[in-house]
């Protein structure tokens, strides 16, 4: 019998705090190759800060993280708590690329500079395979006529998607998304919506901080729904959407699909 392998991402008992305020309360969250994962709940709520802390953009104060059955190793107690091994840290952030809600691409770059970027830098890789790579994923995207464009050329879900091959760029273990419609209108919105479907159908492993409902409850294999800074309820999305068990989500579903 084949040995499971071991999730992509596992988090334990994460605590996370800024200052006095505890942000999340001891959160558990795992995604195995090919899940989609998403994270829902009302602003505050600590889905972000859960994301930033997995890709350890945020130092954590207590909990285990695992990439792919490898801990993060830590260094210091509480809030002086921060990894031991930078090493370490950049092969985990290379293999979980993130796509944030403001595109946060180089103005000062071409779109198909700004893909090509950090495989070059970051991994090394030469500039005649990257650029190969990157032509390919932003047509995969629907924008390989805008290779030339600057970023300000280009509409928000233009950028937003050019956004999205950049991470793809890395080939990347994982995909984290931090509200990745929530800056685009609701035309622009589709286009990025459609091409964050397509990925899911391809069996991407992808983490999701969405407040689009209907986008969580197609495309997730499991839910996350986050109150204070604690798993208030999660599950398949039919059970959850459909069946919410805790009043303070039925409460959220009633508000968020009436709108």
């Amino acid at each position: 019998m084949t040995e499971k392998a071991p999730p992509v991402i596992e988090i334990t008992g994460l605590h996370k705090s800024f200052g006095n305020l505890h942000v999340l309360r001891g959160v558990d969250m795992c995604a195995n190759a090919g899940d989609v994962v998403s994270l829902i709940g009302s602003s505050g709520s600590g889905k972000s800060t859960l994301l930033r802390c997995a890709n350890l953009l945020e130092d954590s104060q207590e909990g285990r993280i695992l990439f792919e059955g490898e801990e993060v190793t830590w260094k210091g107690n509480a809030h002086h708590r921060v990894p031991a091994d930078s090493a370490q840290v950049r092969r985990i952030r290379t293999n979980l690329s993130m796509v944030f809600q403001q595109f946060n691409l180089w103005a000062h770059m071409t779109i198909l500079q700004n893909v090509m970027e950090a495989p070059v830098t970051v991994l090394g890789q030469t500039k005649v395979e990257v650029e190969t790579r990157a032509r390919a994923l932003l047509d995969k995207v629907g924008i390989g006529d805008k290779a030339d464009a600057w970023p300000a050329q280009l509409s928000g879900g233009q950028q937003q998607r050019a956004a999205i091959a950049r991470a793809l760029c890395m080939g990347p273990r994982a995909l984290l998304f931090d509200e990745p419609t929530s800056a685009l209108d609701p035309e622009l919105e589709q286009e990025v919506v459609k091409v964050i479907r397509d990925l899911a159908a391809e069996g991407r492993t992808m983490i999701l901080v969405t407040h689009d409902m209907r986008l969580a409850r197609d495309l997730s294999d499991h839910v996350v729904f986050l109150h204070q800074g604690r798993i208030e309820e999660e599950g398949p999305p039919d059970e959850l959407f459909g069946n919410p068990k805790s009043e303070r989500l039925q409460q959220f579903l009633s508000h968020t699909t009436s709108q």
